[in-house]
């Protein structure tokens, strides 16, 4: 009878991801177990069970720009894909931290589904943890899918944190939510135009 009650507790915590509330009763944070890297890590104050609170919708939007054009707004924290006729599909996305913000124009070079990722030195400087590659996958922090933005080390893509839409966080790239990015990425081509304004 031990011995079950220990294998099951192992599987529990190889096959699923533990969430323990900490803090005033863990009414505002929690904390997540990551089965890969087998440690513990905090889930924002604005997560909901590790859920981002905004959803893509159909909204009207006046802009100069063609339909099928990518328009983020870093201060909004919302990525527009133009439509026409005055509308445009908007979505939450997290963007780049402070110090980590940029602006500009350029075309979307490639497209993947489940990209791996590979940091780039300066990142790998900063933050000494993360690994020289890693695979495509559910643990990828590049999430479902990826649109890569002309030769920049910049991307839109999804994110394995999905509470951290509508914050600035990343280093640079634009995230969706996994289903966002899925979503986007059925709809755009090689060539789109990106213009991201702050």
């Amino acid at each position: 009878m031990l011995l079950r009650r220990l294998f099951l507790a192992i599987a529990l915590i190889l096959t699923s991801s533990a969430v323990v509330p900490f803090g005033n009763g863990g009414a505002e944070a929690r904390q997540v177990f990551d089965p890969s890297s087998r440690t513990w890590r905090e889930i924002g104050r604005t997560s909901r069970a590790g859920k981002s609170k905004i959803k893509r919708k159909m909204v009207r939007y006046q802009t100069k720009e063609k339909p099928g054009t990518i328009i983020i707004n870093t201060s909004e924290r919302r990525l527009y894909h133009v439509q026409g006729n005055g509308k445009a599909m908007r979505y939450g996305v997290g963007v780049g931290r402070p110090g980590f913000q940029w602006s500009g124009t350029n075309r979307v070079s490639r497209k993947a589904e489940w990209p791996g990722w590979t940091p780039p030195a300066a990142m790998r400087k900063r933050q000494p943890g993360l690994p020289a590659y890693m695979p495509g996958g559910i643990n990828n922090p590049l999430g479902a899918r990826a649109l890569y933005i002309g030769s920049t080390i910049y991307r839109i893509h999804g994110s394995n944190e999905p509470w951290t839409i509508g914050q600035a966080v990343s280093s640079g790239c634009i995230r969706l939510t996994n289903d966002d990015v899925k979503y986007l990425y059925e709809r755009v081509k090689v060539g789109t135009k990106v213009v991201v304004v702050r």
